[in-house]
């Protein structure tokens, strides 16, 4: 006799979703996506905002901000390192001379000089940059995007939040935290630059065409229906089954192929962004954002540069880099959409200002660099500086709080509102940051 049971493991509605299929391999759609879609549904749309998407830029490992957006060119040799600094497009702001693209981007976005944090550890740095909140190890807090899915709710059929590497290349931080896993972004894993590159959940599985989807929808609507008959709590399955046919829609829909096939973008796009794992995923991103997605999360790791600092950057880490994060400004202006997607860079810490017996820069929480631009926020200009040695901020000193309430503030979410834990806690959206004016 088939098991079906509801009560144990629910998430923050009181639903597991795990409840509802208790059969192993019957489901070729998984039961994640379908919950993901029924709570995204659920979250209200608040009519007469304007509509502002976000792409996340997370530069996992901690990127060097002397050797990029806060260079120091007067600064001694062990400081200033082996980079120069050049002009860009707005007078008086210099960056990385790595950074040629980017510096004639410099008038669509603004960078955050003086951003500060006391934690210096990857794994707890990770969560403290992507939710605002200090790590601690009682709660995990949810990311923006989590936060801005409850909030906002699906468009157009797709998922609201889309994470390209994983949780895991995340330490498992800025998900739905404890809202749920339902929260969590709808994971891309791959690499967009494989000519053979395809979506797991929207491709189907090797060897399953979509006749052997139907017929395995065609087996969950009977279980359905079983399901109906034998639960008196007949009302939450028949919302599930609105939710299981969005999911058959997302991997059906010309919308959604559309959104995920790049063989669909011209080359000389595809060139613009890079013909790499990061530059194709930031046009990838891009295309989210078109189809719907409300806030997509691009990580590109490896900035841990304790070693061969300036080797790693220039010949791999800041070429891609700038092609991709320049790329993606240029596409999203050129398309009219820049205004209305927030673009974020940022990584858990800086590096040591003083260069290291090994030639590489160390972690070094109390000064960093973060990048905003669009999403009607203000651009082509400084926020903030760290002294001449890039160790602390000099003037106009943020916090990590500071940086998640004006990223909500943008997005038009209320960071002061509160959601309750399971246990009944009332938790704020944003720990006490307050948004930065002089971008808003």
């Amino acid at each position: 006799m088939l098991d079906f049971q509801l009560g144990q493991h629910t998430d923050c509605d009181g639903v597991s979703r795990r409840d509802f299929l208790r059969v192993g391999g019957l489901s070729a759609l998984g039961l994640t996506l379908p919950g993901f879609l029924k709570a995204a549904q659920a979250a209200p749309n608040r009519a007469g905002q304007k509509d502002i998407s976000c792409i996340l830029l997370w530069m996992g490992g901690g990127p060097s901000h002397i050797d990029t957006f806060d260079p120091k060119p007067d600064a001694p040799q062990e400081i200033r390192g082996e980079f120069k600094a050049i002009p860009t497009n707005i007078s008086g702001i210099q960056l990385s001379d790595k950074l040629p693209k980017l510096a004639q981007q410099m008038d669509k976005f603004s960078i955050l000089r003086s951003v500060t944090s006391p934690d210096g550890t990857h794994e707890t740095a990770t969560h403290y940059l992507l939710t605002g909140y200090p790590f601690t190890p009682a709660v995990e807090y949810p990311g923006y995007g989590s936060v801005y899915a409850r909030e906002k709710g699906a468009l157009s059929g797709m998922p609201p939040y889309v994470l390209f590497g994983g949780m895991q290349s995340l330490n498992n931080h800025g998900g739905g935290g404890y809202m749920g896993s339902v929260y969590n972004p709808f994971n891309i894993s791959g690499d967009p630059n494989n000519q053979n590159f395809s979506v797991q959940d929207v491709a189907p599985p090797n060897g399953v065409d979509m006749d052997r989807v139907a017929r395995r929808r065609t087996i969950l609507e009977e279980l359905d229906t079983f399901q109906r008959k034998a639960d008196r709590q007949q009302k939450i399955v028949q919302t599930m089954d609105e939710f299981y046919q969005q999911a058959y829609n997302l991997i059906t829909s010309p919308v959604a192929k559309k959104a995920f096939d790049l063989k669909l973008e011209d080359a000389k796009t595809r060139d613009l962004y890079g013909r790499n794992h990061f530059g194709q995923s930031c046009l990838l991103a891009r295309r989210m954002v078109e189809a719907g997605v409300r806030f997509v999360t691009v990580n590109y790791g490896g900035w841990d540069t304790h070693e061969n600092n300036f080797n790693s950057l220039k010949n791999n880490l800041l070429p891609t880099l700038d092609q991709g994060y320049a790329g993606l400004l240029q596409d999203l202006k050129q398309r009219g959409m820049l205004d209305s997607t927030l673009v974020v860079w940022m990584g858990e810490f800086g590096r040591t200002p003083k260069v290291n017996a090994s030639a590489g820069r160390d972690h070094w929480p109390n000064a960093m660099s973060v990048c905003m631009g669009g999403g009607g926020v203000k651009v082509g200009q400084v926020v903030g500086s760290s002294n001449e040695r890039a160790e602390v901020p000099k003037d106009r000193p943020i916090r990590v709080e500071d940086v998640a309430a004006t990223i909500y503030k943008a997005l038009g979410v209320d960071y002061e509102k509160e959601y309750m834990s399971p246990q009944n806690r009332p938790f704020k959206i944003n720990y006490d940051g307050e948004p930065i004016k002089e971008l808003l």
